[in-house]
């Protein structure tokens, strides 16, 4: 069964969809407005805090997965190329470190303008899609922080989508 189909044909707020998928996935959640959301979901590597807000000003649902990140100030300049590069293999959405935070967040936006409907499928696959990428660079971020690696050596490392089976 779709998604969706829990929903039936009702035109929900964006933050109403998100907060009935972490009620169907047991993620601990907040919400903290009408029109905003933070919820923690469990990786691999770690625990990511993901917020999801919706603006109606512009009709974009934005989003941001973060995971804590104090990296050595000998390390910055590194991690910053290592960032450049990790965004130019990411389609959609981009990493950034917010230093004075001492976060490492991967943010997006999904534009719903003209008053489009964003389904839970598109919610969904956002939010998974943030914790796949989280998990696939968190490895690079750390050796270019503490392994002295650099950019193009930590990259080697990322783990890319399996396809298939063994």
């Amino acid at each position: 069964m779709a998604l969706s189909e829990d929903f039936l044909s009702e035109e929900l707020h964006p933050i109403d969809i998100v907060e009935t998928l972490a009620e169907t996935n047991d993620w601990d959640f907040d919400r903290v407005g009408e029109d905003q959301i933070a919820m923690a979901v469990e990786g691999q590597w770690r625990t990511y805090s993901i917020t999801l807000a919706w603006s109606p000003y512009d009709e974009t649902l934005r989003m941001i997965c973060s995971f804590e990140m104090e990296p050595p100030k000998d390390s910055l300049p590194e991690l910053y190329a290592g960032l450049n590069a990790v965004n130019d293999q990411c389609w959609a959405g981009a990493f950034c470190y917010w230093a004075e935070s001492k976060l490492m967040v991967y943010r997006y936006g999904l534009v719903l303008a003209g008053g489009q409907v964003a389904s839970p499928e598109q919610i969904d696959t956002m939010i998974g899609a943030a914790v796949m990428t989280s998990e696939r660079y968190y490895p690079c971020f750390q050796l270019i922080n503490w392994a002295g690696k650099s950019a193009e050596e930590a990259l080697q490392i990322a783990m890319a989508e399996a396809y298939g089976r063994a």
